[in-house]
């Protein structure tokens, strides 16, 4: 239990499992929960997409009047329900001319041009929204570029009302900063003087998450790892000089995983389900996936499952590179995952000639929980990874991961050390096709070649915990600290 209960108001663009494209959906869906758990008084803001079904929600009667400057006062709905299996209330911002399309920021034609001003709107809506509901935050919790304007907005548009709340952004990928023509400005209604080079302006243009950093009373990060990459000029698009100007209230804070929903021994998504006393299901699952992709059934064969964006920060092009390589070995592979068009298409040709190798193009929830409990080694080489969840599933479903040695993948596994007995997957630090491949070469040795190794590696991973009650306690030392009420900079 929390020492003191605070009202946190959470915005973020997306939310499971109302609307998901990437890592912050997963947060500002299970984050909050745990948040409640710890005894605080927290709602969430999210806006209404289409997608999302507005009859399983409740509409409030009120209408939500949202100053635009010169556009004047845009009148919103509000729907509301409760996150599931938790009481904690989300509200949904209900705008047509912003929110109703068939993409959260982009369509096949690319970004939607005015994002800037759907996301101005929907950080001002957020702010209303609370003086509507009588809502008082102690803490506003923002999240990446979408919602960064937020912690500046409180400090003056709306600091009547906000004047005593302190404010959080979590960086969840650096590499999306919310870049806009300087007209923007006139809509956020906070003043041209924060046009400058220290605050929002980039190339004479906006940079929301750029004066977000500046304008948060706390920066968090999703690991410990990535808040050191982001300072870095290879991890920092740009920003890294900033960031490391403002790194005295930058924490960098492990996300954790719903181990309601990603745990083999309650999966129900799987074939069999399966535990680290009895394994014995583990097999059954294997023998599921190959089936399902049409791989000879063999439980001798190391099968090595990939689930992810087919993106050039995933490794996509390392992958690509060595695949034909990879598959001359005596091995599967199970791919699941869409993107980039070139790699859709390089990979489904791969599908055609090789035998060992299964594709599926797009997302299935349930596909994705049979591949993590079927693989006995999961692919995971990102260029980057500000955090990172399937590696993490990978270690509770004893799917050993084969990883960069970046961000959050550097943080949760541990390089196998044959010597000491010691590891939860395999490590490689270059970049490059090579380290890649041999890597993978190794993680098929030790499965092939040494058993009781590959078994032990299984055991320590299947035990490990990456919940998200740490990773809420660490947030709540955050905001303490921020509100003055702790002295001492918490070394989360």
């Amino acid at each position: 239990m929390g020492t003191r209960k605070l009202n946190i108001l959470f915005v973020a663009s997306e939310v499971v499992p109302f609307a998901k494209t990437g890592g912050l959906a997963d947060v500002a869906g299970a984050l909050p929960k745990a948040l409640k758990a710890l005894g605080h008084n927290i709602i969430v803001v999210m806006p209404r997409y289409y997608k999302i079904d507005p009859s399983k929600l409740t509409k409030l009667e009120t209408p939500l009047g949202v100053p635009m400057g010169a556009m004047g006062e845009l009148w919103a709905g509000v729907y509301t329900t409760t996150l599931p299996g938790n009481d904690v209330p989300i509200y949904f911002i209900d705008y047509e001319r912003y929110f109703g399309r068939g993409g959260l920021y982009e369509d096949h034609d690319g970004s939607y041009e005015d994002n800037g001003n759907r996301f101005v709107f929907f950080s001002k809506a957020a702010l209303q929204l609370c003086k509507m509901l009588s809502f008082t935050p102690d803490i506003i919790h923002a999240n990446d570029w979408h919602t960064a304007l937020v912690p500046l907005l409180a400090k003056t548009r709306f600091v009547h009302d906000f004047a005593n709340a302190k404010s959080v952004l979590t960086i969840h990928n650096l590499q999306h900063q919310g870049h806009f023509h300087k007209n923007l400005m006139d809509l956020m209604e906070v003043g041209w003087e924060h046009f400058n080079a220290r605050e929002f302006e980039s190339f004479n243009g906006v940079n929301l998450l750029k004066g977000g950093i500046m304008h948060a009373d706390a920066i968090t990060t999703v690991s410990k790892k990535y808040a050191d990459e982001i300072q870095t000029r290879e991890f920092g698009f740009g920003l890294e000089g900033h960031i490391r100007a403002h790194s005295e209230k930058l924490f960098g804070i492990l996300n954790g995983v719903d181990y309601d929903e990603w745990n083999p021994c309650v999966d129900n998504l799987i074939a069999e389900k399966f535990d680290v006393g009895d394994m014995a299901g583990k097999l059954t699952c294997k023998r599921d996936i190959q089936r399902h992709f049409n791989l000879e059934v063999r439980d001798d064969v190391p099968l090595i499952g990939f689930v992810g964006r087919f993106a050039e920060q995933k490794g996509i092009g390392l992958i690509a590179g060595i695949i034909h390589g990879l598959l001359d070995m005596d091995i599967q592979i199970v791919m699941l995952g869409a993107g980039e068009k070139w790699a859709e298409e390089f990979f489904s040709d791969v599908a055609t000639h090789r035998s060992n190798f299964g594709l599926h193009v797009g997302y299935s929830d349930a596909l994705a929980h049979s591949i993590e409990a079927a693989s006995d080694m999961f692919l995971m080489p990102s260029l980057f990874e500000p955090c990172g969840l399937n590696q993490i599933y990978s270690l509770r479903y004893g799917t050993l991961p084969i990883v960069r040695a970046t961000g959050g993948l550097d943080d949760t596994i541990q390089n196998f050390d044959e010597h000491h007995e010691h590891g939860n997957g395999f490590k490689f630090f270059d970049a490059t096709q090579e380290a890649l491949y041999y890597t993978v070469l190794w993680a098929v040795n030790i499965y092939k070649n040494d058993k009781k190794s590959f078994l032990d590696m299984q055991e320590r991973a299947m035990k490990q915990h990456f919940g998200w009650d740490d990773s809420a306690k660490s947030y709540e030392a955050v905001y303490n600290y921020i509100l003055g009420f702790e002295a001492e900079k918490p070394s989360v």
